[in-house]
C-alpha cells in the first residue's frame, strides 16, 4: 500500500474517468477503452470500497473547445469533498489543455484528493508531486499541439498534390490507383447529368426541385457510416440539389478546405463550430482539370452566378434573378441618380400597372422618393429592343424549341429506365436468395419471400410509370414545325401571346441584358432608359411619361361639343369644373367659370339645369360612395367590372349612377367583397373579444 493513500482516502471512495477523443476511437480503439475501465478493478484492489466510473465523455475531445459533461461532473464531485482519489490511465485522459488540468489539480489540492495513474500516486498538496503533475499536463498539451500540427501539415501537403482521399460527392469514386473517376454506376452518373441539364434549362434550384418532385425522379445521396460511405436513392430535397449544383468537383476541380471552423467564447469557455464556408480565393487547394468532369469550369462559374442572383436577400446591390410577376425588368433596374437597385411595386389587383421606384437611403433621414417611373411603357420599349436583337436568330431558336419538346419526356424516361434496371436486379437477387434457403426453415423463407414480393412490386410500379409517360407522349399532339417557323418570323405575336410565360420572358431578358439604368429628365416628361447588353454594348431610349390625372391630349373636346352634350344635365358650376378637367380651353385660354358657362349655354340656346324636371333618379359617384360606405375608387372599380350600372355622357364627364341600383343583389355582393378585403376593423375586433372573454373565463 502506498503511504500517500490514507484510510481517509479509502473511506471517501474513488472515481475512474474514462475518455476517448473521437467516436472512431470508441469504435476501433477498444483496447484503450478496456484498459481505462480496468482501473476500477485496480482501485478496488488498493482498498477503495466505493468506486464510480464517469464515461460521459467518450468520443469528446479534451482540447477545451468541446463541452465535456463528464469532466464537469468530475469537478463538481471533487469540490464536494466526497472523492478520495481520481483514477486515469494518463494525464491526457483528464485534459489536453492547461486550463482544465491545472484547475482540477488546484481543486484536488484544496480537498485532499489524490491523482492516480499507471505510473504512481500523486498528492497535489506536495510540492514535488504538484511539479510532476504540472509537467505531465504541460507535456500532454504540447504533445497534442505537436501531433495536431504534424497531422495538418502532412494532410495539406498531400492535398496540394491532389492525392488526399476523402468522401467524394455522388457521381465520383476512387479507383485502385488513387485517382478520381466518374462512378461506373450509370444510374448515378445519368442522374447528375440530368440535374445539370435541368438547371441550365430552368435556371433555378427550386424549379429543378419542383420538376424532380413532379417527375418522381430520385436523386443519389452519400451516406456516411462506420463501415464506409455508400450511395442511397432518396426523394428530391432542396439541400441535395443545391449541394450538387455548388460542388466544384463536378467541374473537374480537386478542392480541399472549402470550409473552416470558428471559435467563440460562450459562458466563459471556448466553443468550436465547423462547416463555415470560405470564399473561393481562400480555399486551401484548388486544382482545375484534375479529373473527368460533368460540366466545364465556365459552366460552373455561370451556375454559381445564377445561384447568387437567385438569393435576393444576400446581395442587395447586385442584380437579381427572374422570379415571375408582370414586370419584365425585375431585378435588373438600377436608379440613375443614386445607383441603388430599384424596387417594383405592383397594383393591388391583377392587371394593374407596376412601377419602378427607388427610395434612396432608407436608413438616413427620409427626404422623399429618389425616383419613381411607370413600368409598362419602359417594359414595352425594352421588349422592342430585345425582339430586334434576337430577330436574326429566331429560326434557329424555333428549331431548338422543337428539340426541347422531343427531349422533355426523354430525360425522365431514361432516369426511370435506369431505376427499373436496378429494381429488376434487386428482384432477381431476392429471388436467388429465396431459392437458396431451405424451404423447411419457414422463419427465414417467409421474410425472404416478403422481400422478393416487395422488389417485384417496386419494379412493377416503375414499369407502370414508364407506360404512363409513353401514353402521355403518344396522346400529346406533335409540335407543328410550320407554326413555330411562322412565329419565328412574327416575334411580336409570339412575345405578346396570352400563353407566353412571364418567367420565360424574364429569363430571356437576363440572358441578353446585364443591367438597365433609369433616369428622369428635369422637366419630368421623359424617362431615359440605358440598356447595358451582355456583350458590352449600350442602347439609350427615351420614353415619354403619362401625365396622370389629365384628359388625353389628343382628345380635347371643343367647348361647344361639351355644352351640346352636357348642357342642361348639371348645374353650370359643375359643368365648369368638368370642362376645366378636360382642359377644354376657350379662345382666350382662360379657365371656365359658372358665369362663362352660362353665357356660352345661352348663346347656343340650351336650357339651364332644372331640378324639378322629371328624370331618372341618379346620384354622383361621391354620393354613391357615401351611401355604400366605401371609397370612390371602389365605386369606380364596381362600375368598370359591370357590377354597378352607370352611364357617362362623354369621356371625363361625371358618372350618373341610378339610385335604385344600390339596393340590387349584385351590388350588395360586390360591396361585401370590397369590405372583406379591408384590414380587420379594430372596433369590431374588440367587440368580438368582449363577447368571447366571458366564455373563456
Amino acid at each position: 500500500m502506498n503511504p500517500k493513500v490514507t484510510p481517509e482516502h479509502l473511506r471517501r471512495g474513488a472515481i475512474v474517468y474514462v475518455r476517448q477523443s473521437t467516436s472512431g476511437q470508441v469504435v476501433e480503439h477498444t483496447e484503450s477503452k478496456r484498459r481505462q475501465y480496468a482501473l476500477a478493478d485496480a482501485a478496488r484492489e488498493m482498498g477503495f470500497v466505493s468506486v464510480s466510473v464517469i464515461d460521459d465523455d467518450l468520443g469528446r475531445s479534451g482540447s477545451g473547445l468541446v463541452e465535456r459533461p463528464g469532466f464537469q461532473k468530475l469537478v463538481a464531485t471533487v469540490c464536494g469533498g466526497s472523492v478520495g482519489s481520481v483514477f486515469c490511465i494518463e494525464a491526457s485522459r483528464l485534459a489536453r489543455n492547461g486550463r482544465d488540468w491545472h484547475h482540477l489539480i488546484d481543486l484536488c489540492a484544496l480537498v485532499n484528493t489524490l491523482v492516480i495513474d499507471h505510473d504512481g500516486v500523486y498528492d497535489p498538496r506536495l510540492t514535488n508531486d504538484r511539479l510532476l503533475l504540472g509537467l505531465k499536463g504541460t507535456m500532454s498539451e504540447y504533445e497534442l499541439n505537436l501531433l495536431h500540427q504534424r497531422g495538418l501539415a502532412a494532410r495539406d501537403a498531400k492535398a496540394r498534390r491532389g492525392e488526399l482521399r476523402f468522401a467524394l460527392p455522388p457521381g465520383y469514386c476512387w479507383d485502385d490507383l488513387g485517382r478520381i473517376e466518374i462512378d461506373p454506376d450509370e444510374r448515378v452518373s445519368e442522374a447528375i447529368h440530368l440535374l445539370f441539364r435541368k438547371f441550365h434549362e430552368l435556371g433555378s434550384a427550386r424549379q429543378v426541385l419542383l420538376w424532380a418532385i413532379g417527375a418522381g425522379v430520385q436523386l443519389p445521396v452519400l451516406r456516411q457510416s462506420p463501415s464506409g460511405a455508400r450511395i442511397e436513392w432518396r426523394a428530391p430535397a432542396y439541400h441535395t440539389v443545391v449541394q450538387i449544383l455548388k460542388h466544384p468537383m463536378y467541374a473537374g476541380a480537386y478542392v480541399f478546405g472549402r470550409t473552416t471552423q470558428r471559435t467563440r467564447i460562450i459562458d466563459g469557455r471556448a466553443r468550436k463550430s465547423v462547416g463555415h464556408h470560405k470564399p473561393m480565393e481562400a480555399w486551401n487547394v484548388l486544382i482545375r482539370e484534375h479529373h473527368p468532369c460533368y460540366i466545364t469550369w465556365e459552366q460552373f462559374e455561370a451556375n454559381q452566378k445564377m445561384l447568387s442572383e437567385n438569393a435576393h436577400l444576400q446581395k442587395r446591390a447586385a442584380r437579381k434573378s427572374a422570379r415571375g410577376g408582370r414586370a419584365l425588368l425585375t431585378g435588373l433596374v438600377r436608379c440613375g441618380r443614386c445607383g441603388r437597385m430599384m424596387r417594383i411595386f405592383y397594383g393591388m389587383r391583377s392587371g394593374h400597372a407596376h412601377r419602378y421606384q427607388c427610395r434612396g437611403d432608407v436608413q438616413a433621414e427620409y427626404k422623399g422618393m429618389c425616383l419613381g417611373v411607370g413600368g409598362v411603357r419602359v417594359d414595352r420599349a425594352v421588349a422592342g429592343q430585345i425582339l430586334e436583337a434576337v430577330s436574326g436568330h429566331a429560326v434557329e431558336v424555333a428549331l431548338r424549341a422543337l428539340e426541347q419538346v422531343a427531349q422533355a419526356d426523354a430525360d425522365v424516361r431514361k432516369a426511370l429506365e435506369k431505376e427499373l434496371e436496378q429494381a429488376r436486379y434487386e428482384a432477381s437477387l431476392a429471388a436467388r436468395r429465396h431459392a437458396a434457403v431451405d424451404p423447411d426453415k419457414r422463419l427465414v423463407a417467409r421474410e425472404l419471400e416478403a422481400r422478393w414480393n416487395a422488389a417485384l412490386s417496386h419494379a412493377a410500379e416503375i414499369e407502370s410509370r414508364i407506360a404512363q409517360i409513353d401514353a402521355t407522349a403518344t396522346g400529346r399532339p406533335p409540335a407543328d414545325r410550320s407554326a413555330l417557323l411562322a412565329l419565328a418570323h412574327d416575334l411580336p405575336a409570339a412575345w405578346n401571346a396570352p400563353s407566353a410565360n412571364e418567367r420565360t420572358k424574364q429569363r430571356l431578358t437576363r440572358i441578353l441584358i446585364q443591367e438597365v439604368v433609369i433616369d428622369q429628365k428635369e422637366d419630368g416628361k421623359e424617362v431615359v432608359v440605358t440598356i447595358h447588353w451582355t456583350g458590352g454594348r449600350h442602347t439609350e431610349l427615351r420614353v415619354s411619361r403619362i401625365s396622370t390625372g389629365r384628359y388625353p391630349a389628343d382628345r380635347h373636346p371643343s367647348p361647344a361639343e361639351v355644352i351640346r352634350n352636357l348642357g342642361g344635365q348639371w348645374p353650370d358650376r359643375e359643368l365648369a369644373v368638368t370642362m376645366n378637367r378636360m382642359r377644354c380651353r376657350s379662345s382666350d385660354g382662360a379657365t371656365w367659370t359658372a358665369v362663362r358657362v352660362r353665357e356660352l349655354r345661352e348663346r347656343m340656346g340650351i336650357a339651364p339645369f332644372d331640378p324639378a324636371q322629371p328624370r331618372e333618379k341618379t346620384i354622383s359617384v361621391d354620393e354613391t360612395a357615401r351611401r355604400l360606405q366605401i371609397c370612390v375608387g371602389s365605386v369606380l372599380r364596381l362600375i368598370r367590372e359591370g357590377i354597378l350600372p352607370a352611364k357617362q355622357l362623354m369621356p371625363a364627364a361625371p358618372w350618373q349612377v341610378p339610385a335604385a341600383a344600390l339596393d340590387t343583389e349584385p351590388v350588395r355582393i360586390g360591396v361585401r367583397a370590397v369590405v372583406g378585403r379591408r384590414p380587420r376593423n379594430i372596433e369590431v375586433y374588440q367587440d368580438e373579444m368582449t363577447l368571447m372573454l366571458p366564455g373563456l373565463l
